[in-house]
């Protein structure tokens, strides 16, 4: 594997989620170019202080306290002071891997060289990487401007040393964990704790992470359409190329014709001129009846419409956030060239949050139609001759009939689980408070964005999971030999990880399975013929 780069310009969105969910061992490398300008920046920044001109977070009190100006001989000082009264996070911990996103986008944002911190701040973020040291962050408490202020003092605090960190699956005190590896504490120095805290990153390792995974969720959707098509004998005429080119979003065309390619083959979903030869003509008749609808209900027809506005929602929310994590997104900035210092707003998260905003909306509304086309499956009223919440068949009076109630449960789950994606897909940009004296009175609220996101997609993996159960439940009752070679894959390798529902039994253990399988690229790797992976 390549080496990640950290200069401030060239960080991927694929380096941030290496970094944040390690399986190959990827070298950090902090480049001299990078290092040489974050020296300069720094060099001016201390030769600013020796003029006695007032710096805001500097040589000055913070946000609305910019009147009081300091001597320069406390500046220093004011910074362990900044990061100590933010320490008030509150709420869950955030997890290991919105953890290693943030330091490494933090360490990136600084190596553009304009923040005029010390380079050893970045050298100590860099090995708290190579050493998963990891500091122990609450989601809760930032606004996202003046950037992620409380959930980054906790970074802040254990670069400099205090605090707690988890360390090979134990919370330590950061300084014992420091000595054990060698490694020295940050001594701050002026504007050191406003660098690390005055920025977006907190915000934006949730948002990288979240949009991976919501990418990932649109190549699930096509598989789970297919699957769904096939079971309740779906005309594959709705997802030709015809169709989607008078309408040429990107995504609907590539969700389309991956539609198309999954149901290349299959006897049940047909296209659509099969769909009309498989009804009776009128014979002069004037009334008839079709026995085979041609046209399928929207959570079926309409899917690449659906799929394919998460697929470019995913699109563009990728250039805005590598913009993101490759920018200075703290106050002030100090121009080297120039030998100026700006106060700007560059902390200011409104990219991200209306980023995250779409994706809620986009990835809840995929959520909202896996669990219609689930409820096609389970209503016998509409899956076209399947039993009623897809128990097993029984003849006669067996002694079974009447007992089971099949995916009844399930779809219950389901919706519950919809509700909630839907519930939390409500913009937060629209929720700006003023905050701090007036001084914050317009913010972003992205951290609260990111963070829906992420729960959104969670639960729209396991709505997608739900509907995979109930698809190859239901293409076992409707029988197999039909199916097209690319959703016949899918379902054995769901069935080699989750049987038959013979009888009534608990699934949430088949939920975990599935929804693992749709983690690890299991499933849509068997979706594109590739050989299964371990889930």
């Amino acid at each position: 594997m390549t080496d990640v780069l950290i200069d401030g310009k060239s960080l991927t969105l694929d380096d941030v989620e290496s970094i944040a969910r390690p399986e190959h061992d990827r070298a950090l490398v902090y480049t001299d170019v990078a290092q040489k300008a974050s020296r300069r920046s720094r060099d001016l920044k201390l030769d600013l202080i020796a003029t006695g001109q007032p710096i805001y977070g500097v040589t000055t009190g913070f946000g609305d306290s910019v009147t009081n100006q300091i001597a320069p001989g406390k500046a220093a000082e004011l910074q362990r002071h900044l990061v100590t009264y933010h320490l008030n996070g509150t709420g869950p911990l955030a997890p290991a891997e919105v953890v290693r996103a943030t330091l490494l986008i933090r360490a990136n944002c600084l190596a553009r060289g304009n923040s005029g911190v010390q380079p050893d701040v970045i050298h100590l973020l860099l090995d708290f990487l190579r050493h998963d040291v990891l500091p122990q962050v609450p989601e809760r408490g930032s606004v996202g401007a003046s950037g992620d202020l409380v959930p980054l003092c906790y970074v802040a605090n254990a670069l400099f040393g205090e605090g707690e960190v988890t360390y090979r699956g134990e919370t330590r005190d950061t300084a014992d964990v420091l000595r054990e590896l060698g490694l020295r504490p940050v001594v701050p120095e002026a504007k050191d704790g406003l660098g690390l805290i005055n920025g977006t990153s907190f915000s934006a390792g949730f948002a990288v992470l979240a949009t991976q995974d919501a990418a990932r969720i649109a190549e699930v959707t096509d598989v789970a359409t297919a699957l769904a098509s096939e079971a309740l004998l779906g005309n594959r005429g709705h997802f030709d190329a015809f169709i989607h080119e008078q309408r040429p979003h990107p995504g609907q065309l590539a969700s389309a014709a991956r539609l198309t390619e999954l149901l290349d083959g299959s006897g049940l979903s047909l296209p659509h001129d099969q769909v009309v030869d498989a009804n009776d003509p009128l014979d002069g008749k004037g009334h008839g009846r079709l026995t085979r609808s041609i046209q399928d209900r929207y959570s079926l027809r309409c899917a690449p419409h659906v799929a394919g506005v998460l697929r470019d929602t995913v699109a563009w929310v990728d250039r805005w956030l590598e913009t993101e994590i490759n920018a200075s997104t703290d106050n002030p900035l100090f121009d080297a060239e120039s030998g100026r210092v700006h106060s700007g707003g560059n902390f200011y998260a409104g990219h991200v949050v209306q980023a995250m905003d779409s994706l809620k909306v986009a990835v809840a509304s995929v959520a909202d139609l896996l669990d219609r086309q689930l409820q096609l499956l389970v209503d016998a009223k509409f899956n076209n001759g399947l039993t009623e919440n897809l128990i097993p068949r029984t003849d006669g009076d067996a002694w079974e009939k009447g007992l089971h109630h099949g995916f009844k449960g399930m779809q219950l789950a389901c919706s519950a689980l919809t509700a909630e994606a839907l519930k939390h897909a409500g913009p937060a940009t629209v929720h700006s408070r003023s905050t701090e004296a007036h001084n914050q009175d317009k913010v972003s609220m992205a951290p609260i964005a990111a963070r829906d996101a992420r729960r959104i997609v969670e639960l729209t993996r396991e709505v997608a999971a739900i509907q995979l159960l109930a698809a190859c439940q239901a293409l076992d009752l409707r029988g197999l030999d039909d199916m097209a070679p690319r959703t016949r894959a899918v379902h054995t390798l769901i069935r080699s990880h989750v049987p038959f529902v013979d009888a009534d039994r608990r699934m949430d253990g088949d939920i975990r399975k599935v929804v693992a399988l749709i983690t690890s690229g299991a499933l849509v790797a068997a979706a594109h013929g590739h050989a299964p992976v371990a889930a």
